[in-house]
């Protein structure tokens, strides 16, 4: 396999490992957001709601993750050029200031908050360790290859 398909499945690595526990976080959150008003919910309907809320969430909130880390690792990228040493360990950042500003940016252009699991401070800071996530994934699939970015 070449270095450019290798990139690419370390980035979609990464991508997917990130949107997939963003989604599973969004789900908890707004689930735990029923339980307080009474809501009993099972297991069952907590398994449930994640699976749906991951297919469901895919083509949109997927698309925005995908994108937002695209940037961020690209600006790792150029800043690894500046650098003697490449500095790996910054695709974790990355991966929390995308999801960050990709959830902050959404409030003033579009009035809306992008996802409701992100509704709170807290729901803020798990999406971006889900980004802190997939950051780690991209940096270990590189550092696997022993070819870092």
């Amino acid at each position: 396999m070449n270095n450019t398909l290798k990139l690419i499945f370390d980035f979609l690595a990464a991508a997917v490992s990130c949107f997939i526990l963003a989604s599973l976080l969004h789900t908890q959150f707004v689930l735990h957001g029923l339980i307080e008003l009474d809501v009993v919910i099972d297991w069952q309907t907590r398994l449930s709601a994640s699976g749906k809320d991951i297919l469901g969430l895919l083509p949109s909130y997927g698309t925005l993750i995908s994108i937002a880390l695209l940037i961020a690792f690209l600006c790792v990228f150029f800043l690894n050029k500046v650098f003697t040493q490449p500095k790996v360990w910054l695709y974790p950042i990355a991966g929390a200031a995308a999801m960050f500003t990709m959830l902050a940016a959404m409030q003033p252009v579009m009035d809306i908050t992008l996802i409701a699991g992100a509704r709170s401070n807290l729901g803020i800071a798990a999406q971006s360790l889900a980004g802190v996530f997939g950051g780690w994934v991209f940096m270990y699939q590189r550092g696997r290859r022993s070819s870092a970015v």
